[in-house]
Formats: structure tokens, C-alpha cells, sequence
């Protein structure tokens, strides 16, 4: 630490009312290991108290100081001048204000406080509470307040994000007078570290005072050459072998012993740097509340809207008869979202969102391009607003067809998309078996489900997502089939492995002649070959496996990854179609 650390010129050029997190309340302080009274002990303290005030009575924090607003009370058993008090009001004989914090004390030494974040607040910024953190779904799952605690498990700190603070304040016609305290505390073993001599400097800017002062100490934290008096009183008539000992009678110099002694500290000279920072600020509300009012914020976003590249904004979107154009990253960029959703009306169009609600209809186009009615985009909130428009891109290969249909000639779609039904198709397969083979096909794996809702055409957005799409694939297929299962049934020769593609091969070609059973199982030895295909195999074998799987590699990388899910989806049916007949195909033959 040097002298800069105790002037404190970084706390008072720092303004909350700029910052991303607000704290609305702090009781903070940082601390090394070293003992107190010893050489290098630190202890930086944090402080503050926050008070919200109706915008009209800002005048009147000119008289609120730290003490009133600070971190000195509890906000339990409340009562003023012997009248019940609610908990979270501030009264004086000029205004009433709001704690958006409450710092509730259990009366005993044994549980921690606890604070709470006003309920009105978390009602109508909409937030959810998880853990000692505020999330609000509406608006994506993002971060809004949380809290910290220290490792015995107290509250020391608490903030909000400024754009939902401002917002609620804004709702309530309100502002935030915030009182903050710092101290930053060092021991030496000499001052030099300080350029001026007294034992005390203070400047004073408006209402905000700064004082920094040298205190001589002992080692073990006694001031310097002073002495403490020690005194000793005690009674001398109370007999301790009585049953009932009495002590009623008044102490009077005749029954009263004392004693009296001073001492001294010894230690060498040290010096303690104490500096302290007293600050106030106020917060002012926005301008406007989408949050809480719904209030239509004055920002705009442009989107491309023809070949020329012509934008128009959000707003003149809504008037509606356009479409738009968007990259496939805009789907991982949606769904990655907490709350966001990929779901499916047929092969190429579906709804999308970045939230639980929100939906969007898009479509799929023939070059992997996602086309959206133009005014859907633009009567969706700014947030939503601002992660599509850095997809959006210039009209290229039409609208999706299957989209038109629906949105124009309110015909839609009688096709399926292959992602909708890998989970039911790998469960229909499982109960077959058992049904007709009293076996399991797939053990079933715990992270089954999460990989199965992570298969999507827009992973591959070029060959290094095909060959994770691949890999998932391969997971939840090849590397799940229960090989100890199936070869009760299709047994191998002595001294003979088969792994799992080869021993579904066997136990198909039971069945069906082998090279049928052997073209079944190709597009899953080509997804199998291709999961590591960026890292092991050379790109001729790379080539043959897209082959394996009947993929035109001469399509949009979009389209390559609906054709691989595709032909996945397609022989598990045959494999289904398959299971289900077998004791029919065994009577018949």
C-alpha cells in the first residue's frame, strides 16, 4: 500500500450512478491474516446505507448523514417513540423514505443476519430468487441483484444492476440517496511512507469529507506511552457458607474491599494509518420504465430489408408485409439463452425465442438461411431485439417455402423434422425390444436427454460443427446400444469382437439379409468415422463418410447437418420396423 491507497482518489472520482452494479447495501471488510497491533496488518472496510425518497424531497438529504442512513440499525422489532413502525419505512418529522434492503437480527448471538431485497421491488421487476441471486425470466434470466456473504456465512453485500434500479425508481417517481463510508487502516513500523508530517490532514468537497490520521502505538495495538487504571471492588460482608447467603444491605466503606493499580504497555513504537472517507450521492431515476411500466424505450433498431441493402427500424417493421433475412448463428445465439427454445412445425420451420415467451415463427430456406415476417421482429422487447439484428443479413435465396405456405397461403406444411424425433424413436426402439427380445437396445445413459435437446441442423454451421453435431449423435446412438444385450441374441463367434455397430449389424441380418442390415447401419458408421474427423482422419475418409451417410456436400453446411440427422432418424425406423415384426418375420420364415 502506498499513500495513494489512503488519499482514496479512486473512491472519490468513482461515480455509483455511472456504475453497472449499484450496492444498496455494504458492511464489507477486506482483511489480511496478520494479527492486529502487528506490522502489515490491512483492514479496508466498505460501507453503505441506501434510502430511497420520493424525487421531490432530494432537498431534504442534505440534513441525512451516514449515521441516519447508515449500516447502525436493524431493521426487526421496529417500534418508534413507543408506536408500531413498519419495517422498511424511514420516518422523520419532514418525509418518510424506503429501505430496499432489511437487515433482519434474530435477537441472539447465534444466527447471522439476514437481508432481504424489498418485496415490492422482486414483485414487480419480476424477479426470481435463486440462492442469493435475483434473475428476472422475462427478460432473458439475466442477472439483476445478488448478495454476498462472507465464509461465516453473513451478509456483507448486496447490489442491484443499474438499468433495473433505475427502472423501478423511475416507476415510483423516486431516487436512491445513498450514504457510503470507507476506511482503509494499515500498521507500520515507521510513517515514511506519508509525504506530509502531522498526525492529521482532512479536505472536505461539498458534503463528502476526507481525514487521514497517524496514530503512535504499542506492538499489540495499545496507543503509545499511555497507561490503563485498574480497578478491584468487592464485598466483604456476605458469608458463602450460609444456605441463604443476604446481600441486601447497602455497600458502605466498612463492607467494601478495593484495589487499584496501573500498567503500562510495553512494544515497540509502531505506526497505525487510519483513513476515512464519508460520501453521498444520489441516484436519479430513468427517463422511462420498460421493466416495470412496459414503457416503450427510445432506442431503435435497423435491419436490412432489401437486396440494396435499404434498412428500415424496429418500428416501421410493425406496419408488417416484409420479411427478413437472418444467419443461422442467430439460432445458437436464441436457444443458448436461459429460457430460450427451439421447437418444430415441420422440416423447415418452427418457433424460436431467446425467452419463455416471445416465440417467433421463422423458416429455413434452401441455403440454410432463417427467414422471419418482418413484423414479428419488430414487436419483440429492445433486449430480444438487439441479439437479432447482429444476424440479420441481406435477402438471399428467397423466403423459406414452407414459411410462405403457412404465413401467405395459410397452408402449412404436412412434413416432419427429423429432430423432433430422435428421443422417441431411440424410446420406441428400447420398448420393442424388451417387448419382443426381453432385452434392453440402449442402456440409457443419464445425459441422454441433454444431448438428445442439444441436436439441432444450426450446430453445423460449417465442418467443425458437423463433426460436433456428429459426435453427439454417435454418443447418444453408437455409444449407448447395450452390445452385452443384443449379443445374448446375436452371439459372436469364439474368439471374435464385435462392437456395437457390428454386433446391430448381426443381429439385424437375423432378420433381413446382411446387406440390407449392413446399408442400415452405414449412415451410423459415417457419423461414427466423422466424430473425430477434424482431429484423426485424412480428408479422403473424411469425404467417404459423408458419403456413408448420403450427404451432399456440394449444400449449405446447414442443410448437411439436416441430412445427417436425417438419415439417422430414418434407419432408427427401420431398425424400429424391424424389432416390432420380429416374431411375425420368424413365423414367416
Amino acid at each position: 500500500m502506498n499513500q495513494l491507497w489512503f488519499e482514496m482518489k479512486d473512491l472519490k472520482k468513482r461515480k455509483l450512478d455511472k456504475s453497472v452494479w449499484i450496492p444498496l447495501r455494504s458492511d464489507k471488510s477486506i482483511r489480511n491474516n496478520i494479527e492486529f497491533g502487528e506490522v502489515g496488518y490491512i483492514d479496508d472496510f466498505i460501507g453503505h446505507g441506501t434510502l430511497m425518497l420520493p424525487v421531490s424531497k432530494k432537498p431534504m438529504t442534505k440534513d441525512l448523514d451516514w449515521m441516519d442512513v447508515g449500516i447502525n440499525h436493524a431493521h426487526s422489532f421496529n417500534y418508534l417513540y413507543g408506536e408500531y413502525s413498519q419495517s422498511e419505512m424511514f420516518e422523520n418529522s419532514d418525509f418518510q423514505g424506503i429501505h430496499l434492503v432489511l437487515n433482519q437480527n434474530f435477537d441472539n448471538n447465534y444466527d447471522n443476519n439476514e437481508w432481504h431485497l424489498h418485496q415490492d421491488l422482486v414483485i414487480n421487476l419480476g424477479l426470481k430468487r435463486e440462492k442469493d441471486i435475483w434473475v428476472c425470466p422475462r427478460r432473458g434470466y439475466v442477472e439483476v441483484a445478488k448478495l454476498e456473504r462472507n465464509k461465516e456465512g453473513s451478509p456483507i453485500l448486496i447490489q442491484i444492476k443499474n438499468q433495473f434500479l433505475k427502472d423501478y425508481l423511475c416507476a415510483r417517481n423516486c431516487g436512491l440517496y445513498i450514504t457510503s463510508y470507507f476506511c482503509r487502516d494499515e500498521i507500520f513500523s515507521n510513517r515514511e511512507i506519508l509525504s506530509w508530517r502531522g498526525d492529521s490532514k482532512s479536505t472536505k468537497e461539498g458534503k463528502d469529507v476526507w481525514e487521514c490520521r497517524v496514530l503512535e502505538i504499542h506492538e499489540g495495538g495499545f496507543s503509545f506511552g499511555e497507561k490503563i487504571a485498574i480497578s478491584h471492588a468487592s464485598r466483604t460482608d456476605v458469608d458463602e457458607a450460609e444456605d441463604i447467603p443476604d446481600m441486601t444491605s447497602f455497600p458502605t466503606d466498612s463492607n467494601i474491599k478495593s484495589e487499584f493499580h496501573e500498567k503500562s504497555f510495553k512494544g515497540k513504537k509502531l505506526y497505525r494509518i487510519i483513513a476515512e472517507f464519508w460520501k453521498y450521492e444520489w441516484i436519479n431515476p430513468a427517463k422511462s420504465s420498460p421493466v416495470v411500466l412496459g414503457e416503450e424505450q427510445q432506442i431503435d433498431m435497423f435491419y436490412i430489408v432489401d437486396a440494396e441493402g435499404n434498412k428500415e427500424s424496429g418500428e416501421e417493421l410493425k406496419k408488417g408485409g416484409k420479411w427478413l433475412w437472418f444467419s443461422p448463428e442467430l439460432v445458437s445465439s436464441l436457444i443458448l439463452k436461459r429460457g430460450g427454445f427451439l421447437s418444430w412445425y415441420s422440416k423447415n420451420t418452427g418457433s424460436i425465442s431467446c425467452a419463455p415467451s416471445f416465440g417467433v415463427h421463422f423458416g429455413m430456406n434452401d441455403l440454410g438461411l432463417i427467414t422471419v415476417y418482418a413484423k414479428d421482429v419488430g414487436n419483440l422487447p429492445i433486449w430480444q431485439q438487439q441479439i437479432w439484428v447482429g444476424h440479420n443479413i441481406s435477402p438471399e435465396g428467397g423466403i423459406s417455402k414452407e414459411l410462405y405456405d403457412s404465413q401467405v397461403k395459410a397452408v402449412p406444411a404436412s412434413t416432419l423434422a427429423p429432430e423432433d424425433f430422435i428421443e422417441k424413436v431411440i424410446n420406441q426402439i428400447n420398448e420393442a425390444s424388451k417387448q419382443n427380445l426381453n432385452i434392453d437396445f440402449f442402456r440409457g445413459h443419464h445425459s441422454i436427454n441433454e444431448i438428445i435437446n442439444s441436436i439441432s441442423r444450426f450446430r453445423a454451421v460449417d465442418d467443425k460443427g458437423l463433426f460436433s453435431l456428429a459426435k453427439d449423435i454417435a454418443r447418444i446412438i453408437v455409444d449407448d446400444i447395450d452390445i452385452e444385450s443384443l449379443q445374448k441374441i446375436a452371439t459372436p463367434p469364439k474368439k471374435t469382437k464385435w462392437g456395437s455397430l457390428k454386433t446391430v449389424e448381426n443381429l439385424l441380418a437375423i432378420k433381413i439379409p446382411k446387406e440390407d442390415a449392413r446399408k442400415i447401419l452405414s449412415s451410423f458408421v459415417g457419423v461414427y468415422e466423422l466424430r473425430h474427423g477434424d482431429a484423426h482422419l485424412p480428408s479422403s475418409e473424411i469425404e467417404n463418410s459423408f458419403k456413408l451417410i448420403l450427404i451432399d456436400r456440394n449444400k449449405p453446411s446447414i442443410i448437411q447437418g439436416y441430412q445427417m440427422i436425417f438419415a439417422c432418424v430414418d434407419n432408427l425406423h427401420l431398425i424400429l420396423s424391424i424389432i416390432r415384426k420380429w416374431n411375425v418375420i420368424e413365423q414367416e420364415k
